[in-house]
């Protein structure tokens, strides 16, 4: 098992990073010290950004996913009974315009299941004791369940782990930032007497701290409430409160009338802002909460690890695959994703201290600005992207070749078309080429490496783009140089598929 790949970690984002990996061919392990899944919601949002690119993985994934969730297409604030503003997500640039609400039981069921339809079965019950990595791969002790030990050897490893990560333990790394000073508690209840349709989102602002409501489906929501400074006597949260508790703050804090009628699930949470220097030791990589933890104010935390492992997962299947050899490429890895949790941890953390102002001028001004700056159409376009994650580029990546003067800049997202099948898709991570009508053909043996042979149009008025498997460009140069693209993938190491290595 040497030219596999160990996977530390089966939640969303380890289960993520299999697929990606397996449906490109690529041998993993996958294992957890858990010996049995949550049936409890935890994660609850899919934003279209994470939907697009779960597209790529085909059998119908995300539709399969859609299928099973409630879809939220407007998000509402309040403070009191005053409405802030009120964002429409059905306008944005995507397939799929909401917030899929699902719990996150679900989102690992259906992902467990598309994996074992490749063929890997996520082992639970093994437990990483340690590990040790050189320059050609990492040996690891893994201990069963039952008692067992075993001895491995991987050619790479991904630390999926979550936040209190055994391998970034074991690795030193530290994990800087803040605990923030505040409890907090959520819960899954059945409610009766929600004023806002099944299709909108609500966060009440409020003087003794924000409230939260998340429809699941027509009487089942997801609530998140502030209960205020922590104790600091003690480095956990306190338990959740009773149901009556959540009751009492629904009714202070909410538009009144709302009746919980039982609660299916509730835990309690401080809010962590963390992130590793370094998404990478060598041969061994970090993603999601293993990576970064933050506020979870707009739900972005298990879709930005999601896709953390869509990024690397293109990547190392090219290398292990031969078909890409430079350095550049996993090197990409550490400085385009840190950069991503970097933002997510400041736009969640602000959207975090804007709703627990204390002061009551701070909030009188807070609430005038909000209004007037959300009610403008360019403001609710940008948090219209940040929230959906379509906005999510990566504009100083290393892998960013030129960016002709028409069109979108190197590192941008380019939007999938739902008539064409999505970038990346497929069981071989190709680049893919655009043209414009005055392009030309591409001479004839131009691109011999990982790149589509079909191109396909370019909506803008011409010039060539390259876009990446994972769906964002890579360059874009005027019509005819083509060579000028050849010279990018070979500066990847691009190789013939016939002089890569045989893929297994």
């Amino acid at each position: 098992m040497a030219d596999s790949v160990l996977i530390v970690g089966a939640g969303p984002v380890g289960l993520t990073m299999a697929l990606e990996l397996a449906r490109y061919r690529v041998p993993v392990r996958l294992v957890d010290a858990m010996t049995a899944r949550a049936n409890t919601s935890r994660a609850v949002a899919l934003w279209p950004r994470t939907l697009e690119l779960f597209a790529r993985a085909g059998a119908g994934l995300s539709a399969e996913l859609v299928g099973l969730g409630n879809r939220v297409t407007v998000a509402n604030i309040l403070a009191g009974d005053e409405p802030i503003a009120r964002v429409e997500l059905k306008d944005v640039a995507t397939p799929y315009p909401f917030v899929l609400m699902l719990p996150q039981s679900e989102t690992e069921r259906v992902l467990v299941r598309h994996l074992e339809e490749l063929g890997v079965s996520a082992e639970l019950g093994v437990e990483l004791e340690g590990f040790d990595a050189d320059g050609e791969g990492v040996s690891a002790t893994l201990r069963h369940a039952d008692g067992r030990g075993e001895s491995v050897r991987h050619g790479w490893m991904i630390a999926c782990d979550g936040a209190h990560s055994v391998v970034r333990h074991h690795l030193g790394l530290p994990f800087e930032g803040d605990t923030l000073g505040s409890d907090w508690a959520q819960g899954d209840f059945h409610m009766a007497g929600v004023p806002c349709p099944v299709n909108e989102f609500a966060t009440y602002w409020h003087e003794e701290g924000p409230l939260v409501l998340f429809p699941m489906g027509p009487d089942r929501y997801r609530m998140i409430v502030g209960l205020g400074a922590s104790d600091e006597a003690s480095s956990r949260a306190a338990p959740p409160p009773p149901v009556e508790t959540f009751q009492t703050l629904l009714d202070r804090r909410g538009p009144g009338g709302i009746v919980l009628r039982d609660a299916i699930w509730t835990s309690a949470f401080r809010i962590n802002e963390r992130q590793v220097a370094h998404y990478r030791a060598g041969r061994v990589f970090l993603a999601g909460d293993a990576a970064h933890v933050h506020s979870p104010a707009g739900g972005q935390g298990m879709n930005t690890g999601m896709q953390d492992a869509i990024n690397l997962a293109w990547k190392l299947a090219l290398v292990h695959r031969g078909l890409c050899t430079a350095p550049a490429l996993l090197d990409s890895y550490d400085p385009e994703r840190r950069a991503v949790g970097a933002q997510v941890i400041a736009t969640s953390g602000r959207l975090t201290r804007l709703a627990t102002l204390k002061n009551p001028l701070a909030r009188h001004i807070r609430n005038a600005v909000m209004h007037f700056a959300l009610g403008l159409p360019p403001v609710q376009h940008v948090l219209e992207g940040n929230l959906t994650e379509t906005s999510i580029g990566y504009e100083d990546s290393p892998l960013n070749g030129v960016s002709w003067q028409a069109g979108a800049r190197a590192g941008a997202r380019v939007a999938p078309r739902e008539d064409e099948a999505p970038y990346g898709a497929g069981d071989t991570p190709l680049f893919t080429l655009r043209a414009g009508e005055g392009a030309g053909p591409p001479p004839a043996g131009l691109f011999e490496g990982p790149v589509d042979p079909a191109v396909r149009p370019n909506p803008a008025a011409g010039g060539i783009e390259l876009v990446r498997p994972d769906g964002y460009l890579a360059m874009a140069v005027a019509d005819g140089e083509w060579e000028r693209v050849a010279r990018y993938m070979q500066a990847l190491g691009a190789r013939p598929p016939a002089a890569a290595n045989p893929s297994p």
